[in-house]
């Protein structure tokens, strides 16, 4: 039987009503909703997050426009405090959030993977109580050719005074986290986060200037087909790393999918399940990925999703670090495929 004409009225009312609610779920707006509180750490909290939103429009709107502009694609020439080589949207993206924060009255100082030394808020601008880590861009040697590119971040409160200017009380595990994430650069922009209540997604869209709840609550799968490493170092790994590696390519239901961008392959994971995998070499055992700057942001995500994330023997949210720069081997993602890494590696095939 046909529905009469103010019933079909009613649903549309229905349908636009959840759509206008959903819309506006921005990101400053979640937070609150989250805190359920509207307390001065809880402003603080959300004006951090709408803080580093505003980072991420603004990089995304310089990659968007990369190949048109002059002085944005290729290397300046200088090399990082990592021994490596900087891209010129290193640059951008690491000045972008330090002038996005310098006047928000938010944090004390900037961590980041490209700079020796943390940068310290003047004394001549309002200064917060808290520190923001962050990793610019990660995978900037796909800012040439087009592909996906991230930026890493987390915050911290300062603990004590930090009179001597060397932030020793950054030393500390990844629980000490109050809130991390990343935004994904890709067909569309998206900012995941977590304040340690669950994982959230949002999409910013272009015509409104805002980052739009498109997720609450993400659950990581159990189990995935996806593996993500880089096999080109298979013979500097050790051997359990490489019988692992023997054995996906022997197991049925397995797909490897390494992009080159962290961000990236982390995401996938974080909807489709599976592993990744950034294991030190033979010559460096330590591996080639940041503690602060990328591995215990991302392990927050992925544990309060519900998954895993340990260097192979110890959970990466309780190493305490002995430097800002400190690096570590990485095993990501679903609870499954991460333990099955963790057995090769204990049995030490």
């Amino acid at each position: 039987m046909a529905q009469a004409p103010e019933s079909l009225e009613l649903l549309n009312n229905n349908a636009t009503d959840k759509s206008l609610n959903r819309d506006c779920t921005t990101l400053s707006r979640h937070v609150l909703q989250q805190l359920q509180s509207f307390s001065p750490q809880a402003q603080d909290l959300s004006a951090l997050m709408n803080r580093i939103a505003l980072a991420g429009k603004l990089i995304a709107r310089r990659l968007s426009r990369a190949g048109l502009m002059e002085g944005v694609l290729g290397f300046t020439g200088d090399v990082n405090v990592q021994g490596e080589s900087v891209q010129k949207m290193d640059v951008y993206a690491n000045d972008v959030f330090i002038s996005v924060f310098e006047q928000s009255g938010l944090v004390c100082r900037l961590a980041s993977e490209e700079m020796d030394e943390p940068y310290y808020i003047p004394e001549n601008c309002p200064i917060g109580r808290y520190t923001l880590l962050y990793d610019p861009i990660d995978g900037s040697s796909n800012t040439d050719t087009n592909l996906s590119l991230g930026s890493i971040f987390s915050i911290r409160q300062q603990e004590g005074a930090d009179l001597t200017g060397e932030a020793a009380d950054l030393l500390s595990a990844g629980r000490q986290q109050i809130a991390a994430g990343y935004i994904l650069y890709g067909p569309s922009t998206m900012l995941v986060y977590t304040i340690g209540k669950g994982v959230h997604s949002f999409t910013l869209d272009p015509s409104l200037g805002e980052f739009i709840l498109t997720e609450e609550n993400i659950r990581i799968p159990n189990h995935g087909s996806v593996y993500s490493v880089n096999e080109g170092n298979f013979w500097q790994w050790d051997e359990s790393i490489r019988e692992y590696i023997r054995y996906v390519h022997r197991t049925e239901g397995y797909t490897a999918r390494y992009s080159g961008a962290m961000v990236s392959d982390i995401h996938r994971i974080l909807v489709q399940g599976g592993v990744f995998l950034y294991p030190g070499t033979l010559p460096k055992p330590e591996g080639k990925l940041r503690l602060l700057y990328e591995s215990a942001p991302l392990a927050f995500v992925i544990e309060q999703a519900g998954g895993r994330a340990t260097t192979g023997h110890m959970d990466i949210l309780d190493v305490v670090p002995k430097q800002l720069h400190q690096r570590v081997p990485l095993i990501i993602g679903s609870p499954k495929d991460v333990a099955k890494v963790e057995s090769f590696i204990q049995n030490g095939h």
